[in-house]
């Protein structure tokens, strides 16, 4: 392992020397990941997105994307798009990236099922910002939006994200 490898262990995720308390997947980690089991997928995954609210903050990092109005994620495993990102209007089961709540304020996308998703085994497996310490997320890992940001400004493009 890398000093610059996202690492999650039972208590914390790791990244440049720091630890940080986080949340995972209600179902736990698993070796087997399903759309909508809830569960955090084992593996060795890659950094391969940032998106972010311009209207509610800065850019995190030059490669940082906005997140628009119409901006959603494709979680049908029948719709082609099936774990990518698409826009509304939208007629397929999908995720709105633009919610109400500050979760989607910041998110590192990872590569996991992606770029060629095989349908129903699991989609938008992102780090985000928790709803509060240690509230479980659908499969994400989820930080405390101040540690969100402190990492989102060091991590790069194709860093690994190592969950044992």
């Amino acid at each position: 392992m890398r000093h610059t490898d996202l690492v999650l262990t039972p208590t914390h995720l790791r990244f440049c020397g720091r630890r940080f308390p986080c949340s995972i997947g209600r179902g736990g980690v698993t070796g087997t990941k399903r759309e909508g089991d809830g569960a955090t997928p084992r593996g060795t995954h890659r950094i391969v997105g940032m998106l972010y609210r311009p209207d509610r903050m800065a850019r995190p990092a030059g490669w940082a994307m906005p997140i628009g109005p119409g901006d959603l994620w494709s979680d049908d495993p029948g719709d082609a798009a099936y774990n990518q990102m698409v826009r509304a209007p939208y007629p397929h089961s999908h995720e709105r990236l633009r919610r109400a709540d500050p979760l989607y304020d910041l998110v590192l996308l990872t590569d996991w099922n992606w770029p060629r998703a095989m349908p129903g085994r699991g989609s938008a497996i992102f780090v985000h910002q928790w709803r509060k310490p240690h509230h479980p997320t659908e499969g994400c890992i989820a930080l405390h939006g101040d540690h969100l940001r402190w990492v989102a400004a060091r991590i790069a493009p194709g860093t690994r994200l190592i969950v044992a």
